[in-house]
């Protein structure tokens, strides 16, 4: 038992990966072997990384002891102000980077404004959720525009890999959460990351610059999640306004679900992605089992609210075994 504590306090998210090996092997047999064919696991690979870059995101940036809940309005702005801009006449690479800049700079705004006038993110970027959105509708002029034809669109929505089982998008994905991970894991600005959200005082006294730490994972949160929208804008055809919304629900539920603590410290990239798969297998599983659609929001509410419980429960054993030691 106390060997089990200690692994899930090195590895948060092997929680979640064994109740995804379990949901996995129930909606195969309840859909009667359709769940795992190549057809249903290239549909949900495809739109996998969309919303596994939000996760990760909001996962580095939960470690770090903060929130942001503008992810999903910034998921619709940044591929809309790039349409704007090809519209226009400026060439696709320009007009990527700019989309990232706007990301970057509400990122940096979300940041500066929860740290130097020490407002709880929850606030700043609830605040911003709203405003970001607002700017989404008026930057598009109430009409989503036409994207060019001469997109190079194989970039990001090609299916590439043994029977076209991957998008280009699962690539970028893939890179991004492995440069992401390594980042956490194996460098001094994924430890202080870790240190600033999980004891922030002691972290600022060893000479942890906090406010720049917590600054750029603002900054990468936001930047993650226009680069998504970008991506869903891509593989749809049209930037519609509306895209996102819900979003920065389920990003935090993903976080939560692989194990990320929402107090700071504790969580891990893999964790977040675990989640996401998790919420996609409920989502597709509950279809293919004939089950109301209408109980997907009950699954993740449900789910979301048993990992924190699973996780306190958990963290405190483990604690009082490591004192009673």
């Amino acid at each position: 038992m106390k060997r089990l504590f200690k692994t899930y306090l090195e590895k948060p998210e092997l929680a979640g990966l064994i109740l995804l090996v379990l949901l996995v092997v129930i909606f195969e047999i309840r859909s009667n072997g359709v769940f795992l064919n190549q057809d249903n696991l290239r549909g949900m690979l495809g739109i996998l990384p969309e919303t596994g870059l939000v996760a990760i995101g909001v996962t580095i940036l939960m470690i770090s002891g903060e929130f942001d809940l503008s992810v999903g309005s910034v998921f619709a702005l940044m591929p809309m102000c790039m349409a704007v801009l090809m519209v226009e006449g400026v060439p696709f690479p320009l007009a990527l980077l700019a989309g990232l800049v706007v990301c970057a700079v509400i990122g940096f705004i979300n940041g500066y404004v929860t740290i130097w006038f020490e407002i709880p993110s929850f606030i700043t970027t609830l605040g911003m959720l709203f405003i970001a959105r607002s700017l989404t509708i008026v930057v598009s002029g109430g009409f989503p525009p036409l994207l060019p034809a001469d997109l190079p669109n194989w970039l990001f929505t090609s299916f590439v890999g043994p029977g076209n089982m991957f998008r280009m998008s699962f690539l970028w994905f893939a890179g991004i959460a492995l440069l992401t991970s390594l980042m956490l894991s194996r460098t001094n600005f994924g430890n202080w990351i870790k240190a600033t959200g999980g004891f922030h005082p002691a972290a600022a006294s060893m000479g942890i610059p906090t406010a720049r730490v917590k600054l750029a994972c603002f900054v990468l949160c936001s930047m993650l999640s226009g680069f998504a929208g970008m991506l869903q804008v891509l593989r749809l055809g049209s930037p519609l306004p509306s895209i996102g919304e819900g979003l920065e629900l389920q990003a935090v539920a993903s976080a939560v679900i692989g194990g990320a603590s929402l107090a700071g410290g504790i969580g891990t990239v893999a964790g977040g992605i675990i989640g996401t798969i998790l919420i996609r297998i409920i989502d597709n599983g509950l279809v293919l089992s004939n089950v109301d659609a209408n109980w997907f929001k009950f699954a993740i509410g449900f789910l979301t609210i048993f990992a924190v419980v699973a996780n306190a429960w958990m963290r405190k054993r483990a604690k009082a075994i490591k004192m009673e030691g």
